[in-house]
């Protein structure tokens, strides 16, 4: 990694905690300035602040705009995010009805909406809605052109360039035997810049230390696994992570070993608070996909690119994938790992979860 993409990576880092710290920060591009407050965390003082000599716009994800039909405007087309006018009736209160679908029953009606053209704050205005998703928040912030009081800076380039598995590095590996598979080392990895750590689960013998003088290394039975709290640890039905993160560690062991790769990803990608959003959404009707559609998220936000990174970092580049995702397969192809076969790994479905499943299948493409 470059001295300079790393000082870039260290922005965006800095750039995260002050969005989740409620903080504003303000993003420059060639001249141009926009500071965004995100607007699940502010507050009265930080808006009033925000809003001092100029009254600050809305800015939420296509998604979302989508959903409240306004990106049928000339000023959102084309653009994976949408700025709106903050009409006078667009309080505190009321931007953060827009900008939580959770909300919208309890009111349904919003609007009327003003795109406003984005113009020479286009890349500004797509790098806040992605530090907002990095950092697991709404992609909902507030914004305002030019500078506000102390608020840190950080370059547009850097954000829209930053690349989280150029980074990651390789920390410490250790001993942990594990029910079922007593012979398990785990490895960290972490980012330089700081971030969520990843792990790997190496299962039995997989390395070339591991084998006999001259016996070629055969594709590596692997599975991706993205965290799941609710259902790894907390045995939630809703889902089938736990069963699938057991089931796994099971097959690779009874195969005579392998790797499973636990990701930092809760929920696709969108963040634990994020997901127990989605969850609410899905008590109010809607299945999994369009809740994170209606978040302002794509129904899928994960990296596999750090998978990727994760394998290459342990020398693994053949692989035989346990998965019932053809998009996990491609993905890795595309980034270097050779998969030399997809292993299906279904779970019976139960009565909490029969429904996810099927979304799975019909939207998602899994193969169950």
């Amino acid at each position: 990694m470059s001295a300079t993409a790393k000082t870039g990576a260290q922005q965006v880092a800095r750039a995260v905690d002050e969005l989740r710290r409620g903080q504003p920060v303000t993003l420059t591009d060639a001249g141009a300035a926009l500071t965004v407050l995100a607007v699940e965390l502010a507050d009265s003082a930080s808006l009033a602040a925000l809003d001092a000599g100029t009254r600050a716009d809305l800015l939420i994800a296509r998604p979302r705009a989508a959903l409240l039909h306004i990106t049928n405007q000339r000023a959102a087309e084309g653009t994976s995010v949408v700025r709106i006018a903050r009409a006078p009736w667009m309080d505190l209160a009321a931007s953060v009805a827009i900008a939580d679908p959770v909300r919208d029953l309890d009111s349904p009606f919003k609007g009327p909406f003003r795109a406003v053209e984005l113009g020479d704050q286009a890349n500004a205005a797509a790098a806040a809605i992605r530090l907002a998703k990095a950092g697991g928040l709404l992609p909902a912030l507030f914004a305002v052109d030019g500078e506000r009081g102390d608020a840190l800076t950080v370059n547009v380039d850097a954000v829209l360039g930053y690349v989280r598995a150029e980074s990651l590095k390789l920390v410490t590996r250790a001993r942990l035997p594990l029910d079922g598979a007593p012979d398990t080392e785990v490895v960290a990895f972490r980012p330089l810049e700081g971030g969520p750590e990843h792990l790997a689960l190496v299962i039995g013998p997989v390395f070339a230390s591991d084998r006999a003088a001259g016996e070629p290394a055969p594709p590596v039975l692997t599975r991706l696994h993205s965290a799941c709290l609710t259902g790894d640890v907390l045995g939630s039905l809703k889902c089938d992570c736990g069963p699938q993160l057991r089931a796994a560690i099971a097959a690779i062991a009874d195969a005579g070993g392998g790797i499973l790769l636990y990701l930092q990803q809760e929920g696709r990608g969108i963040g634990l608070i994020n997901k127990l959003r989605a969850y609410a959404l899905q008590d109010q009707g809607f299945d999994t996909v369009d809740a994170n559609l209606r978040l302002g998220f794509e129904s899928d936000e994960r990296d596999f690119e750090l998978a990727a990174r994760m394998l290459a970092l342990l020398g693994v580049d053949r692989i035989r994938l346990l998965t019932n995702n053809p998009d996990k397969v491609a993905a890795l192809t595309e980034r270097g790992i050779s998969v030399t076969e997809r292993v299906e790994h279904k779970m019976p479905p139960n009565p909490h979860n029969v429904a996810y499943l099927a979304t799975k299948r019909d939207r998602s493409g899994h193969l169950l």
